[in-house]
């Protein structure tokens, strides 16, 4: 056990600050404070020294200078059970400071409130993190708290130790404080990359918040957890059990999915990440109806995200089928009333999710591979029609929602629709025919025959044969839209002219592995 005789306290967040106060007076600790945290002490009538009074040395350079003094940081990282180090500290009047308090300037909410440069940079702490860091390495003998929320394990501590801390409790104190520094610095990190547009620097951090311990990972044996760069999702789960690690990725295809639709029209139904129905409508019924009748089979036990409202009418609908969560951009409380009687069912309000990222990054084995995410907006300019048959507009516009849901199915992806819903998917296929097939199956299987001539098709890749292209045009689908690339691309050409089948190039192509 170390008894605590000495404390500096420099918050940037001075909330239950009172509490800490009446526990160090309790024991006759000794109170170091500057700047607006020995304000905040003196205010609250409890006795405090301020640093330039305790080091002789005044506060310079408008206070970017007041803690990084040697007798502070020698009073901090002193071995106390070093004769070398007690000799240096008498000889040089020095004392020992047992108790570091310390939170960092607000450098995550100066990022959010401000696009000030000269703000932003005042906001980076330095004599915090390094107080902060020589308490943590000094463990041995100094307890340091970083966080509000460890204040009542230490009043617990000093409590039950009267006054004292624990090796073990300091050394959980210590790496809770590592992981605040290293997060602290990850954030100016990434502002900075950001400012110079170096996405993808010598060294990368990967930082985040811990939302939550999941019950387990993809299966049982696995672990789980999520994290986010952001404090919290901001997506409120209404009702139903608690939310797995495929729920959460699911969840992440979906909102990312409907975010690509017109708003208030598009509703996504997705299983295993991969979308199963997509569909854009001003009517809210038909839109999920439809995205419902592409793949019903799939649907049940998956995920449905509605880019809108979601009113006791459609809840009616959506309660006809199975889901495991259903999404909304906001639920009136009528449809929150019918939705519950399933008990597990999670519901979510994603009205103000802020679900969003500039890359993806994939772990294997230690290593991690990095991307610019695949979100960019199309226009007509990344197209060109290269059939002399062309398309009219709605069938463009239509060329365009197949190939844009097409990014995120799993590849090979194919995606088969009627005007702005989809009839039929095939994903994740090795072969990019397989998928052709798989697609027209699903079509075959749950659409009308009568719509058949109004089928088009998109590919996230090249068509490396013209078997591809033949088979979708012998199953009915009169236009097809594609990435170029392909050494076959004029025989791609030449078979579509052939058959007056309608072919988009795209400049852009689309895998997801």
């Amino acid at each position: 056990m170390r008894k605590i005789k000495r404390a500096i306290i420099s918050l940037s967040n001075k909330q239950n600050l009172i509490s800490i106060l009446k526990i160090l007076k309790k024991y006759k600790i000794e109170i170091i404070s500057s700047g607006g945290t020995y304000k905040e002490i003196r205010k609250l009538k409890y006795k405090c020294t301020e640093i330039s009074d305790y080091t002789k040395f005044s506060e310079i350079l408008d206070g970017r200078v007041k803690t990084l003094h040697p007798k502070i940081h020698a009073g901090i990282l002193s071995k106390r059970k070093n004769k070398k180090h007690i000799k240096q500290l008498l000889v040089n009047k020095f004392e020992e400071i047992d108790l570091v308090i310390v939170n960092f300037y607000p450098f995550e909410e100066a990022l959010k409130k401000s696009k000030n440069h000269s703000k932003i940079i005042e906001n980076i702490d330095v004599g915090g993190p390094t107080m902060v860091r020589a308490a943590a390495k000094n463990y041995n003998f100094v307890t340091v708290i970083t966080k509000i929320d460890q204040y009542p394990k230490l009043i617990d501590e000093l409590n039950f130790s009267k006054g004292s801390t624990s090796l073990k409790f300091r050394q959980e104190m210590s790496e809770a404080a590592f992981f605040e520094t290293a997060y602290y610095d990850s954030l100016i990190s990434e502002y900075f990359n950001t400012l110079s547009l170096n996405k993808f620097p010598t060294r990368k951090i990967l930082y985040g918040n811990l939302i939550e311990k999941l019950r387990y990972g993809e299966n049982p044996h696995q672990l789980g957890a999520l994290y986010s760069k952001e404090k919290n999702l901001n997506i409120k789960q209404l009702s139903g059990k608690q939310l797995s690690y495929n729920n959460y990725n699911d969840i992440f295809s979906a909102i990312a999915i409907a975010k690509s639709l017109p708003k208030n029209t598009g509703t996504v139904i997705v299983k295993h990440a991969n979308p199963c129905g997509v569909s854009i409508n001003k009517d809210k019924i038909k839109s999920f109806k439809q995205a419902l009748n592409c793949d019903p089979i799939s649907a049940f036990g998956g995920i449905v995200c509605c880019n809108f409202k979601i009113n006791k009418k459609l809840a009616t609908e959506l309660d006809k089928t199975f889901f495991e969560v259903i999404i909304g951009n906001k639920i009136d409380k009528e449809a929150i009333k019918i939705l519950k009687k399933r008990k597990n069912l999670r519901i979510i309000d994603a009205l103000g999710s802020n679900i969003k990222d500039t890359q993806s990054v994939i772990s294997n084995f230690g290593n991690f591979l990095i991307q610019t995410n695949d979100d960019s907006f199309f226009s007509k300019r990344n197209f060109k029609i290269v059939s002399k048959t062309k398309p009219d507009k709605k069938t463009f516009n239509s060329l365009l929602f197949a190939f844009n849901v097409c990014r995120y199915v799993k590849s090979n992806a194919i995606v088969l629709a009627n005007d702005t819903s989809t009839v039929g998917i095939g994903s994740g296929q090795p072969s990019r025919l397989d998928s052709c097939k798989i697609a027209i199956k699903k079509m075959k299987k749950f659409q009308k025959s009568e719509n058949s001539s109004k089928i088009i098709a998109a590919s996230d890749a090249f068509f490396p044969f013209v078997d591809g292209i033949e088979t979708l045009v012998n199953s009915g689908v009169s236009a097809v839209i594609q990435p170029s690339g392909s050494i076959r691309d004029k025989e791609i050409i030449k078979f579509a002219n052939q058959t007056k089948t309608i072919l988009i190039f795209s400049k852009t192509r689309h895998f997801r592995h």
